[in-house]
């Protein structure tokens, strides 16, 4: 068996285990109830929900175009960032946001699209159990001994017990990338004989880590919070900027009071997850955030980490050593600072999942939409018109398919197998991949997404086609079967990939410029443009390779589309795809063109001269 066959059935094999694997995923997702065997489809096809959202400034002025434009950009990536696609976001007017989303999104996606999500830094000053305070008596003092009860006087120079408090036993902290001890950091202050006993803390002047906010009353609603109450876990009020607040932990396992705001959603440029490293380089098994502020948010974010990393070098276990990241009133992170962070960029370390780094890194990224937004209605869209326009679809892909294979039988005969084979492979594997990036990622199959699959037909045709002919000429030229195949092969395959290049590099311009449906069409355009790569490659190149070695097409039948009559030329195969060209007979056409007809004539007078 030769090299070239043993390579032909050994693609075919690799294409057929691809094929096996990808559908045994899909199988699994079925089984464990993750997933469904066939694809999500989009709002077009499959109906959904339309939310409109009625905008108000959260600062008593006129709301800018700019600002709605910037609400619409951040629901956009957080509606893609929960895994939804081919949403649909408009503006009506100068304060309406209309979303229309797929199928049937949950209440926490519609409560992740609608808020505000104001984003908040504040200064750590108690961290605490999360129950009410029964004693009223009880009152949280800087003086607490470190053998106090947390739930009655949480100590604010000691750590809190682990169970209280999750940055604790998490190890949660907040370093810079190349980040230092720095010994000019402020330490400490000494705190005061009691909060209720010193003056109003003036905003801009006192010292945001100061006791002076913990006032009377904000220490009556310490006590008072509920932190086991779910509702107090999803936000409370965002309080006066300029004054102290106190917050539940969104995981419900403690509460906080805190000093005024010092950052918000405006100074954070963005945030990205990933696996933590060692200052070695290598992986510590672990998962990190990077944040990024923007240049003004640097400036700030240094001044707060110099103080707070004073309280750290005091006392590591200091909760004035933390800062709490709020989002719409309820603290999602409170990490304690562990070096002087002047770059601009922090990372936030802990015993994070994959999933819960990226959750957090998405909360900071998308965080500040800087309006008030209340949802007005909420409306069902009815599937039935997204039925009959996927009929329709459907029905023009089979036209579609119906005339590549008529044209492809009346052109190439047998050879049409080949044709059908490579359409139906790249059908198999694109569907199935669909199916895969509904389940992994959300994705759903739009109108737009199935004219993209329609055009894949045209895309994989004309990869046959190019290769055909391309070993046509080369029969034309007077070479065997295989060689043909073997030569118009090295040719067509650097035309195929040139043009697939083209196609999928269109598509990848589209998808990235283009928005709502438009996308859909650049996504399955470039899927199915790797997809005919793919099956070019590991299928219909392996297939002619294996059918060049039969009788039948080896030897040109009439009907197997290598017919030496229909190359243009009096060629006849003789065995295993040996091309020899007969004699012409007395007034019979040769064949040859009449500038080869008069170079063969030239040659056989001086063949006769010389022998003479």
């Amino acid at each position: 068996m030769s090299t070239v066959v043993k390579g032909a059935k050994r693609a075919l094999i690799w294409l057929g285990v691809i094929t096996v694997l990808l559908y045994s995923i899909l199988a699994l997702g079925v089984l464990m109830d993750k997933t469904e065997f066939t694809p999500g489809l989009g709002l077009d096809l499959a109906g959904g929900t339309t939310l409109i959202l009625k905008a108000s400034p959260t600062d008593n002025t006129t709301i800018d175009s700019s600002d709605l434009n910037q609400a619409v950009e951040v629901i956009r990536r957080r509606i893609d960032a929960s895994g939804v696609a081919e949403a649909e976001i408009t503006t009506q007017g100068s304060d309406t946001i209309v979303i229309a989303i797929p199928g049937h999104p949950s209440d926490r996606t519609i409560d992740l699209i609608r808020q505000s999500a104001q984003l908040q830094f504040r200064p750590v000053l108690l961290v605490g159990d999360p129950n009410v305070v029964l004693d009223p008596s009880a009152t949280p003092t800087p003086e607490a001994s470190a053998s106090a009860d947390p739930t009655v006087s949480p100590d604010p120079t000691v750590s809190p017990d682990p169970t209280a408090n999750p940055s604790a036993a998490a190890g949660e902290s907040v370093t810079g990338p190349t980040a230092s001890p720095t010994p000019e950091a402020s330490p400490s202050p000494e705190p005061s004989a009691s909060p209720s006993a010193n003056p109003a803390p003036v905003p801009g002047e006192t010292d945001p880590s100061s006791y002076d906010w913990l006032t009377d009353d904000l220490l009556a609603e310490y006590k008072a919070l509920d932190c086991t109450d779910p509702a107090n876990q999803g936000g409370r009020d965002l309080g006066d900027p300029d004054a102290g607040h106190v917050a539940c932990s969104t995981d419900g396992t403690s509460k906080l009071a805190m000093g005024p705001v010092e950052l918000d959603g405006s100074d954070v440029k963005t945030a990205t997850s990933g696996p933590e490293y060692s200052p070695g380089g290598t992986l510590t098994g672990r998962y990190e955030v990077v944040l990024d502020f923007n240049s003004a948010g640097a400036t700030k974010f240094s001044d707060v980490t110099a103080r707070l990393y004073g309280f750290y070098q005091a006392d590591p276990t200091d909760p004035r050593a933390q800062f709490a990241i709020l989002l719409d009133g309820a603290v999602i992170s409170h990490p304690s600072v562990m070096a002087h962070i002047t770059g601009g960029t922090a990372t936030i370390t802990g015993d994070f999942t994959q999933q819960e780094a990226a959750e957090l890194a998405n909360q900071l990224k998308f965080g500040a939409i800087p309006l008030d937004l209340t949802l007005q209605t909420k409306n069902t869209v009815s599937p039935s018109l997204g039925t009959e326009q996927l009929e329709k679809g459907l029905i023009a892909g089979a036209i579609g398919l119906l005339l590549v294979v008529i044209y492809s039988i009346f052109q190439y005969r047998a050879l049409a197998l080949v044709t059908i084979g490579s359409l139906t492979i790249a059908g198999v594997i694109s569907y199935v991949m669909i199916a895969l990036l509904s389940w992994g990622m959300g994705y759903r199959l739009s109108l737009a997404g199935v004219a993209g699959l329609i055009i894949a037909i045209g895309i994989t045709a004309d990869s046959f086609i190019v290769y055909f002919e391309r070993v046509k000429d080369e029969l034309r030229e007077g070479k065997s079967l295989p060689a043909s195949i073997d030569h118009g092969w090295s040719r067509a395959r650097r035309t195929i990939l040139a043009s697939d290049a083209v196609s999928f590099l269109a598509a990848v311009v589209l998808y990235v410029l283009a928005i709502g449906s438009v996308r859909g069409f650049a996504f399955t355009l470039g899927l199915t443009t790797l997809v005919d790569v793919l099956v070019v490659i590991l299928f219909t190149h392996p297939v002619l390779v294996l059918l060049s070695r039969t009788k039948f097409f080896g030897e040109g039948h009439h009907f197997s589309g290598l017919d030496p009559r229909q190359l243009g030329r009096s060629a006849t195969y003789k065995g295993r795809g040996r091309v020899v060209t007969p004699e012409p007979q007395a007034g019979e056409a040769s064949g040859l063109t009449l500038a080869e007809r008069k170079a063969a004539a030239a040659k056989g007078s001086q063949t006769n001269g010389e022998q003479k």
